[in-house]
């Protein structure tokens, strides 16, 4: 649909994601002369009356919310089969790309994304909405660091008819509640869950549910504990724990009463009174109010005894024996028998009379000849031979027997004695004059199949979808049989039609590009059989070493795609203007001078967390050097190991750092690599000298 202009308003300028109900496309408003997003249904649901209704259900939620910290609705459309939504357009990536690349997060920027969040539930909530589906591919952080939060697609407003409704569950099954995976009410406690999962994820780099199927996952919500956040990643501050804790209790009772509670619970967890609180301690899971119960039987004393209703039966009414004026006297019944019977016996005498005058002109009665099998005028000349003559007109029956086409296969009177010159009727045998098959070769499956019904009684049972991979439409019909304008029987029980259709390209894992140079990026591209158009090459500023590829879409790695697919890449051209480059020279001393000591020292800055610098055998003092790239956001923190213990935190400030290098300063000579391994923050403790040691 790229190229399109919808309304003729909105052109579609690049897919820049999409999920199972609909695809996301940047586009520009020429009206408003503004970048917007356009999310348009996907073409196989446009006829499927609950993925619209569904879809529509996103535009009006959405739409009646008006927060900092929510996508923002603009318009609702639909073109023929298209239906979209016009909503805000976020220059950024979602959390489950940063979750991917940086994760677990500073504990600083985890909480800073969940108050966000939080702050839109609360408006949501205040404004009887519940999102239903939090999970980090909703969750837009904007180049600015605002957090949006997106996708209403299955919200569902606070009323009586959905505080009661049980129907079927929709939603991301990692990111379930418990009374969600139920199939129960879902309410607000249940987006706080989700969020607990969420802050959990960004915390640890990992789902606390993970199963084979969805329904193991959905199980695990219902009845397996997850693992302690800080066992998985010890430098999580207890507090943060805690939140995490109280959200993802599975008695909706023990959570947060709301999320303006979570938010106020967010807002003060990192204060350093905090940081080291006593871990929450919760008592067991109350039992279900569902749960199995024995009762006892019911026993025979028990049973109430009924009484049998008395049965009324009305007693003969014998008032036709008596006359109308309520005499005693029975009523004369043997007059009327007696004049019937008179003129009874005067038709029988007329009749004996009339008998006996006609026998002499009786016809003979003859045998009929049994004519089943024979042609149609072969019968009627063995019938007239035989002194009968033939009914009219000759009944003529569609028959499946191709054989009894044109001959007799029934007749009355046959093998018995008839009257001569009495009729005979016939019924002749004809062949069905069977439809032709239409040609269905460009519908889809769904329009072959109502037509086919509809217009010629097809069981719908009897038509047999047979997918195949091709470049056409998914659903589109390929091939058929019977063959177009072929005769068939569409009332024959086991008449089978086949319909080959297209299920779509084959599909296959994305490569990952992150990385490469441009002409690697090609070739891999090539090489995948995708296609990489000029104006999908983008340059742009990036904390990436310059010339390399730091983003892609298809977003990705193993996302499936499509042969001839076009994808876009963006190659970082240096830094931004306002980055700033700190060289540095680290000393380190052995533990004891002459002695060998294993040093490792790690960073963190713009370029990303707890990268690995330089790893080495020291015997003496050494002189290190080490280059931080800083950004408005992201200060500098270096680590230094000594023998596999941290011994020294240096906390490089942005602002401390005058602007004397340009951005295009290549990535330093250590190589560093992400280890995933989180240092213990040391906030609040005092700089200390490069050139010394603390053990």
């Amino acid at each position: 649909m790229i190229g399109q202009t919808l309304s003729n308003r909105y052109e579609l300028l690049a897919r820049v994601g999409g999920g199972g109900m609909a695809l996301v496309y940047k586009a520009r408003d020429l009206l408003l002369n503004r970048f917007v997003a356009v999310k348009v249904l996907r073409q196989q649901f446009t006829h499927d009356e609950d993925f619209v209704r569904r879809f529509r259900r996103e535009a009006q939620a959405a739409a009646s919310l008006s927060h900092s910290n929510i996508v923002s609705i603009y318009d609702v459309g639909q073109v023929e089969d298209t239906h979209y939504i016009v909503m805000e357009f976020i220059d950024g990536a979602n959390l489950n790309e940063i979750i991917r690349d940086r994760a677990p997060l500073q504990a600083e920027e985890a909480v800073r994304i969940t108050a966000q969040i939080c702050d839109a539930l609360e408006h949501a909530h205040h404004n009887q909405i519940i999102h239903r589906d939090i999970k980090p591919h909703n969750i837009l952080i904007g180049n600015n660091g605002r957090v949006k939060v997106t996708d209403f697609g299955i919200a569902r407003a606070v009323t009586s008819s959905t505080i009661t409704q049980t129907g079927s569950v929709i939603g991301s099954v990692h990111y379930f509640s418990p009374e969600h995976a139920k199939g129960v009410a879902t309410g607000e406690k249940s987006d706080l869950y989700s969020l607990g999962i969420v802050l959990y994820q960004m915390m640890t780099g990992r789902l606390p549910f993970l199963g084979e199927s969805p329904i193991s996952v959905a199980l695990k919500h219902l009845q397996e504990p997850f693992e302690q956040p800080r066992k998985v990643n010890p430098y999580i501050p207890q507090s943060v724990e805690n939140i995490i804790l109280r959200a993802m209790r599975k008695n909706p009772q023990e959570r947060y009463d709301s999320a303006k509670e979570m938010l106020l619970d967010l807002e003060t967890c990192l204060r350093p009174q905090r940081l080291n609180e006593p871990a929450v301690k919760y008592l067991s899971d109350e039992e279900d109010e569902n749960r199995t119960r024995v009762i006892p039987a019911i026993r025979p004393d028990m049973v109430n005894t009924m009484e049998a209703p008395a049965v009324k039966v009305a007693s003969s009414n014998n008032s036709d024996q008596w006359n109308s004026e309520g005499s005693d006297e029975r009523k004369r019944k043997w007059v009327m028998p007696t004049v019937l019977g008179g003129f009874a016996i005067i038709l029988i005498g007329i009749l004996i009379w009339a008998v006996s005058a006609l026998k002499g002109q009786m016809p003979d009665d003859v045998l009929v000849p049994d004519v089943v099998g024979q042609l149609e005028q072969e019968a009627k000349n063995m019938l007239t031979t035989a002194g009968f003559t033939i009914a009219d007109p000759i009944i003529y029956e569609e028959t499946e027997d191709k054989d009894a086409d044109g001959k007799v296969i029934a007749q009355d009177k046959a093998n018995m004695e008839a009257k001569e010159g009495s009729e005979i009727q016939l019924t002749v045998g004809r062949k069905k004059d069977l439809p032709l098959m239409p040609d269905l070769r460009g519908k889809t499956f769904e329009d072959a199949r109502d037509y086919l019904k509809e217009t010629l009684g097809v069981d719908k049972d009897n038509i047999l979808p047979s997918p195949i991979f091709d470049k056409s439409e998914p659903g589109t019909v390929l091939d058929q049989f019977p063959k177009k304008d072929s005769p068939f029987d569409p009332s024959v029980p086991d008449m089978k039609i086949t319909l080959t259709i297209s299920k779509g390209e084959e599909a296959f894992p994305m490569p990952n590009l992150i990385g490469d140079s441009l002409d690697v990026a090609k070739a891999k591209i090539e090489k995948a059989n995708l296609k990489l158009p000029a104006a999908n090459i983008h340059m742009e500023t990036s904390y990436t070493p310059k010339g390399e590829v730091f983003k892609q879409f298809p977003l990705d790695e193993n996302e499936m795609v499509t042969a001839q697919m076009e994808v876009s890449i963006w190659i970082s051209s240096g830094y931004p203007k306002d980055s700033k480059t700190q060289p540095l020279d680290v000393t380190v001393s052995p533990a004891v001078e002459g002695e060998s000591s294993k040093i490792m020292i790690k960073y963190s800055d713009a370029r990303g967390d707890n990268i690995e610098a330089v790893t080495k055998k020291i015997s003496a003092t050494t002189s290190i050097p080490i280059t931080l790239i800083l950004s408005p956001t992201k200060d500098g923190i270096i680590y230094i190991f000594r023998d596999g213990q941290l011994i020294q935190t240096e906390h490089v400030p942005y602002l401390a750092i005058p602007v004397t290098v340009e951005p295009d300063v290549p990535v330093d000579s250590g190589g560093g690599t992400n280890t995933g391994e989180v240092p213990p923050s040391n906030e609040g403790i005092d700089p200390v000298d490069l050139g010394t040691t603390n053990e």
